[in-house]
Order: C-alpha cells, then sequence, then structure tokens
C-alpha cells in the first residue's frame, strides 16, 4: 500500500490536492489549503503500530495495537497565518466522506502535550515539525472487503509553514516465518530484509562464547516497529538460545540493552529504548523460565547506531535489543 505522492493541481485559488491511493476503492485524496510538499515517505510492508485512541496519562497513552503493511509520510505546507484546525478539517471531513470513523481527536493540552506527543510515532524534524504550544492529532478506523485499516494524522505549525503527518496500516499477508532448526540458531524474522547487515547467524555452541569472549551480540530476530516499544509475537529462536545459556550457565548475569533509531528526541528514545530491553527480559521470564535476577535491562536511544538512520532500512536494523554479558568472573 505505497504512498504515491502525485503532482500537485491547483482546483481553487491556493489549493493544492496531493493523490494517495494505497487502496484505489479507498483512495484519500487529501486537500490542503495551499501547496504541499512531500517531506518524507516511508514504507514497511510487515510491522506494528501502537494506535493513539486516546489522551496521555499517569498510566499513559491508550492505544490499538496494531499489525500489518504501514506507510508513513509528511508534508509541509506553505500557509503563514493558517491555523491547525485549517490544516486539519478539511482532511477530517474527507475522512467522514469516505467512510471512515473517528476514533479519537484531539489538540494539544488535551491530547497530553509534551508527553503526548513524545510518546507517539513522529518523524524527525526537520521533515516533521511539532510546536508542543499547538498542534492536533486525530485516528481513524475504516472496514471494508479488504480488511480493516487504520490511520493518524498529526498536524502542527511553524510561523510559516504548516506540517501534516499521516500514518497508515492496511493488512498485508505477512511472509513465511522460517523455523529455527533445532541444530542450529537461524535468526529469520518477517522484518524486511537489510542487504547491508546482514542478520547474526548464532549456533547454540557459539553463543556462550561470543557472550564470554566478544561484546554484545544483537538479537536480530526480535521485532519493533518505530515508536513502539512492544515486542511482536513470536517464537524467537534468540531467546530460546539465551535461555539455554542461562540455564546451562547459572553462575552468569546479563544485561539487555535497547536501541532505537533516530527518530524523536534523545530522552523518549532512551526511556522507549529500556521499554524495549524490558519487554524481552519479560518474555524470557514468562515463556523461556528465565532467572529474572540475573537480567537487567537498559537503553541508550538512538545513540549507538549501526546503519544509518537516513533510510527506513537503516532505521529498521537500529531498532534492536542486544545481550552483553555483564559477570566479571
Amino acid at each position: 500500500m505505497p504512498l504515491i505522492p502525485a503532482i500537485a493541481r491547483s482546483v481553487a485559488p491556493c489549493f493544492a490536492v496531493w493523490l494517495l491511493a494505497p487502496y484505489p476503492a479507498l483512495a484519500l485524496v487529501p486537500e490542503f489549503p495551499a501547496p504541499a510538499t512531500v517531506t518524507a515517505s516511508f514504507q514497511e510492508p510487515l510491522t506494528s503500530y501502537r494506535l493513539p485512541i486516546g489522551p496521555f496519562s499517569g498510566d499513559g497513552i491508550p492505544v490499538i495495537e496494531l499489525e500489518g503493511a504501514m506507510d508513513q509520510t509528511s508534508w509541509r505546507i506553505t500557509a503563514p497565518g493558517l491555523s491547525t484546525l485549517s490544516l486539519l478539517a478539511p482532511l477530517r471531513d474527507q475522512l467522514a466522506e469516505q467512510g471512515w470513523a473517528i476514533l479519537y481527536e484531539c489538540e494539544t493540552a488535551e491530547c497530553g502535550g509534551y508527553d503526548f506527543r513524545y510518546g507517539t510515532n513522529v518523524m524527525p524534524e526537520p521533515d516533521m515539525h511539532v510546536d508542543l504550544t499547538d498542534f492536533r492529532f486525530l485516528s481513524a478506523e475504516h472496514i471494508a472487503d479488504g480488511g480493516k485499516e487504520h490511520l493518524s494524522l498529526l498536524i502542527s505549525r511553524s510561523t510559516e509553514s504548516g506540517f501534516v503527518q499521516l500514518i497508515r496500516l492496511g493488512p498485508e499477508q505477512p511472509a513465511p516465518v522460517v523455523a529455527a532448526d533445532q541444530a542450529g540458531l537461524d535468526l529469520m524474522s518477517d522484518a524486511p530484509a537489510l542487504p547491508t547487515l546482514p542478520k547474526s547467524e548464532i549456533a547454540p555452541n557459539d553463543l556462550a562464547a561470543r557472550l564470554e569472549t566478544g561484546g554484545a551480540i544483537a538479537l536480530d530476530d526480535l521485532v519493533f516497529a518505530s515508536g513502539s516499544s512492544a515486542l511482536a509475537e513470536g517464537e524467537y529462536a534468540s531467546l530460546k538460545a539465551l535461555s539455554v545459556y542461562l540455564r546451562d550457565n547459572s553462575e552468569r548475569r546479563i544485561a539487555l540493552v535497547g536501541h532505537t533509531d533516530a527518530s524523536g528526541g534523545l530522552e523518549t528514545n532512551i526511556s522507549l529504548s529500556r521499554k524495549r530491553a524490558n519487554s524481552v527480559r519479560d518474555r524470557l521470564i514468562a515463556q523461556h523460565g528465565a532467572e529474572g535476577s540475573r537480567i537487567e535491562a537498559e537503553g541508550v536511544g538512538y545513540l549507538a547506531p549501526r546503519a544509518s538512520n537516513l533510510t527506513p532500512e537503516g532505521r529498521t536494523a537500529n531498532r534492536r535489543v542486544e545481550v552483553m554479558l555483564t559477570s566479571t568472573q
């Protein structure tokens, strides 16, 4: 369901239209009250997304956990003097006309202000600018014969320009997941292939040696979406091998270290990466019987990338959890 920006065409003074047609029958044609330029766009064929459906509170942001094909695009609109409502209103009307049901809509403080903005998936500056004193958010759902679709709109502005981000998640059949061989650890996932960063292949007999003689090992079969701390459901061969290592080496302790891509601020990403590491720790304990007292979870945000954050593939590679040995004897 690729986002396809078309050439802007004038339909009225100061109006421009950009065509997005992931599903021909559900084509969404956002109308902006001024010329619009795509600042960033990327797609992931199968990922997870936490769609906000309520304001930030002490318990976080209420979300719907989604999986599917995701498109994320942001625009800059040449619109000095226009309000965020002027940008949102025509888009909201179009959604209603096409049968989308609004799940949640809010403005700045009502959303939760700083905490809401930094708890959601947002393109990095300067592609998507968010004024913490003036932004609007909307999430919506559409049900058709092809399945259920969801989207979110985030709208803000600077002195001279308006900014719109659209995230759209639709159904897609996942690629087959190759099961791990019982005699070895073949780390395969349904995440996009990373040709410049081949996945680690760790045989169980090698795991101990690599932990005890080397540095951190990336658990490359784990799947996280941008902005999400939830480890996707699945049987992860790396966690099984790690639990076997802990069982057979009862004196050893490990640390799980979460990493993110560079979308968003450092403080938020450090928190997100720590939550990802904790998610892996929880899975090791709950599903593999590992001892929680021997596993710590930390996060470093985007401070240790292993690929460029300028590409979707690089950002996917940077969203990871690594394991390292903390025992000194």
